[in-house]
């Protein structure tokens, strides 16, 4: 595109009020939104961008992702594509035959389903001949060799960390999986990125998105964390050189072996950003649990051996874990929010959601608390989040019949609080404000794979888990919600968020814009999958086309 007055046009735009035949972009703002008549009449010499039939939708803007990471993954021994033992261990294999001067093997994106039990176990790998560091698709735990646990001295003797845990067989030897803050204790033994590693991995991750009509989003975890260096400098480095050319937030780490003593250094951290156009790291990250898949999300009562079959008692599975005291929790979000943080949390089972929730009472909604994944939510708890000013931060994608949902989820959470999963047609009825996200690389970033699930709430076609024998059972059909209500949360509602001035279709906002190939509000419900990017626009320049 040679002007900087463009008119698109061909197609309709998706705005606030419905949908306007054509929009005109002049040095990077949206100018007028109208018909192409009234848009032709006001810039005759405007250059014409054929929608073809395709729907203009605003830049999408992800709530809650982590592209460094991805970025890397997607450099090293990437799983993330394929599924089952046999496939991730000729991935494997092909990895390391094609990098004999890696000390490590590192890499990830396994998914937990492939294996019995959710776990795969350290003499899988230890036919490679150096030590490897495989993360799990959630992000949630690592797999590694005997290699890996023998350079980490990780024995039978070795306690569990205070937030984690070594899988260990029966006679007590650890069992190549380390869950939550266990990654670290080999995590932290692999190769350091190099600063320009990072970079590169982040504007690696920032084309791959920007293909997906992704032109801002948050962050979830910048700092340290399962094994991965700080990611700040990276971002410092590439929005300062304009090479950072989305709008990002990034959620600094809360770190959970500290108290309040890390906020003035979180303070610094933020200040560290500030004057960059691109760039703000104004949100605090906390994790309050882990997953219900190995048993680390927060819950109420027991997990129980509702629908399996081996012999254990609800009491040996627990209540899972909540990394910070909540008592405490309330303490230090009180302290951030009157320094003006925003505060996302993650929040898996019912009993973090809510401890969540009681910390975020009494704080300003001016600053734009969050709750992301929210898988499980008590009844009593979902008209809390519009009543306290909280956003429900949606990853849809996971609202299916899916292998880790009905072999590892499911029997361990009973029927009743299995009903209580991904409210997300609950939460509009009582009028929550939604964002909405992916968590790449846990999943797939692309927005209209995540509208699919809201909608349909089945698995949409091509992905790891389509052919799954309930994939396309919708789960819990009652909580659908419409492509717009969706739409809008992956766009204005995530792009409020982040206090984006994009997100939305309308006279004087910056022309970050999305062409898709057709339109979803014209497709049957079962196919919004099959919708694909055609051009990305940031301030109505093409970033990917």
């Amino acid at each position: 595109m040679s002007s900087d007055t463009l008119l698109f046009r061909g197609g309709p735009a998706f705005t606030p009020d419905g949908f306007a035949e054509a929009v005109l972009v002049r040095d990077g703002v949206i100018a007028a939104v109208g018909t192409e008549a009234d848009l032709v009449r006001l810039s005759p010499r405007a250059e014409p961008v054929d929608l073809d039939g395709g729907l203009l939708v605003p830049g999408f803007t992800d709530a809650h992702m982590h592209p460094v990471q991805a970025g890397l993954e997607r450099a090293g021994c990437d799983l993330s594509e394929v599924y089952g033992l046999d496939v991730y261990l000729a991935t494997v294999a092909d990895y390391a035959a094609k990098n004999p001067h890696k000390e490590w093997i590192v890499g990830g994106g396994w998914d937990m389903s492939a294996f019995p039990g959710g776990l795969p176990h350290r003499s899988q790998l230890d036919f490679l001949d150096r030590p490897a560091y495989l993360i799990q698709r959630d992000h949630h735990a690592a797999w590694v060799n005997g290699r890996a646990l023998e350079l980490a001295g990780i024995t039978r003797d070795t306690p569990d960390p205070a937030d984690g845990r070594i899988e260990r067989d029966r006679d007590g030897t650890p069992t190549g999986v380390l869950h939550e803050g266990a990654m670290d204790l080999v995590g932290l033994l692999t190769p350091r990125p190099t600063p320009d590693d990072l970079v590169a991995a982040l504007l690696d991750a920032q084309s791959h998105l920007f293909s997906l009509g992704i032109t801002g989003w948050q962050d979830a975890i910048v700092g340290s964390y399962a094994g991965s260096d700080d990611q700040l400098p990276a971002y410092l480095a590439a929005a300062s050189s304009g090479r950072l050319v989305a709008r990002v937030v990034g959620a600094l780490w809360w770190d959970r072996t500290r108290g309040a003593e890390q906020i003035p250094d979180l303070a610094e951290r933020r200040a560290a950003a500030e004057g960059l156009e691109r760039f703000r790291a104004g949100a605090v990250k906390i994790m309050q649990d882990g997953i219900a898949e190995n048993f680390t999300a927060a819950v109420i009562e027991p997990y129980c051996r509702c629908g399996g079959t081996e012999s254990s008692t609800s009491a040996e599975l627990g209540t899972g874990l909540s990394y910070v005291d909540p008592e405490q929790l309330k303490v230090y979000v009180k302290e951030l929010d009157a320094r003006g943080f925003q505060v996302h949390f993650h929040a898996i089972g019912e009993r973090a959601v809510r401890e969540a929730l009681d910390a975020l009472a009494g704080t300003d909604p001016g600053n734009r608390h969050h709750v992301a994944h929210l898988q499980i939510i008590t009844p009593r708890d979902v008209p809390r989040f519009a009543a306290l000013g909280v956003t429900a931060n949606l990853q849809p994608l996971w609202a299916t019949h899916h292998a880790q949902m009905d072999e590892l989820c499911i029997p361990y959470l009973g029927e009743e609080r299995s009903s209580w999963q991904y409210p997300f047609a609950d939460l509009v009825r009582h009028g929550t404000r939604l964002a909405a996200g992916s968590d790449w690389p846990v999943s797939s970033a692309d927005p209209m794979q995540g509208m699919h699930v809201a909608v349909n709430r089945t698995e949409p076609g091509g992905s790891v888990h389509a052919s799954y024998p309930t994939a396309q059972t919708p789960f819990l059909p009652g909580q659908r919600i419409d492509l717009r209500t969706v739409m809008t949360a992956y766009t204005a509602g995530s792009a409020w968020l982040n206090r984006s001035p994009a997100g939305v279709i309308e006279q004087g906002r910056p022309a970050d814009l999305v062409v898709l190939d057709r339109d979803p509000f014209a497709l049957e419900p079962g196919d919004i999958w099959t919708t694909r990017v055609r051009m990305t626009f940031v301030d109505g320049r093409p970033v990917h086309c």
